[in-house]
């Protein structure tokens, strides 16, 4: 009787078993946060950009487009109402329109003729048509010690605010902050795209290997 006996390839080696997972615990929750990672970082780049364009168009795009005013709060002289860092956003209106209770920004009468947000307590209309208005802080226990004027056709109510976002504003426009993002924010976007353009391709790794055939 003949016996055949199967013939290996020169250099083939024979096939061992599966065997199980040899790596360490570290190792295993190493590649399990690189995975975490993997799948996060396109969309915190994406929320981060994002949130980035909403900054730009209320700040940047809006007050020319739609009107409005925006101003940082820097004291907390409308606290609760409005705290310190808050954002606020006033709009135009007609300066006859001004009324008792209403928060308004406008120029002080007094110093350097800065900017202040506070409610109108009492209005007077002048023989000449002006405006004159008394405000005051809600947090303050006194009305403001002046009479101001309101100059032109238009005043400016408050009609919203955004907590806290002028922290983040302010924070931006300290010099390192700016130059960080004067170069960083080209690298995001390239970042942004080129994480949208080259996705991992799935691969099946259970695929069966092709045999030789003898």
């Amino acid at each position: 009787m003949t016996t055949v006996h199967p013939v290996r390839r020169p250099g083939t080696a024979d096939a061992l078993s599966p065997a199980g997972d040899e790596r360490s615990p570290a190792g295993a929750r190493a590649d399990r946060a690189r995975q975490i990672m993997g799948r996060t970082a396109p969309w915190l780049v994406r929320g981060v950009m994002v949130v980035a364009v909403l900054v730009f168009a209320l700040l940047a795009v809006g007050p020319h487009v739609l009107g409005y005013r925006t101003m940082t709060m820097l004291t907390a002289s409308m606290a609760p109402e409005i705290e310190p860092g808050d954002i606020t956003v006033a709009s135009p209106i007609a300066v006859s329109d001004v009324t008792e209770g209403m928060v308004i920004t406008y120029h002080m009468p007094i110093d350097d003729g800065a900017l202040v947000t506070h409610r109108v307590v009492s209005v007077e209309h002048a023989a000449d048509g002006s405006v004159l208005v008394q405000t005051k802080g809600d947090a303050n226990e006194a009305i403001d010690p002046w009479t101001a004027r309101l100059e032109g056709d238009t005043a400016y109510e408050v009609r919203a605010v955004v907590p806290e976002l002028g922290h983040l504003v302010t924070a931006l426009r300290t010099p390192v902050v700016s130059q960080v993002l004067l170069y960083g924010a080209p690298l995001l976007l390239a970042a942004w795209v080129l994480l949208s353009i080259w996705r991992p391709t799935p691969t099946d790794d259970t695929a069966p290997e092709k045999e030789d055939q003898a």
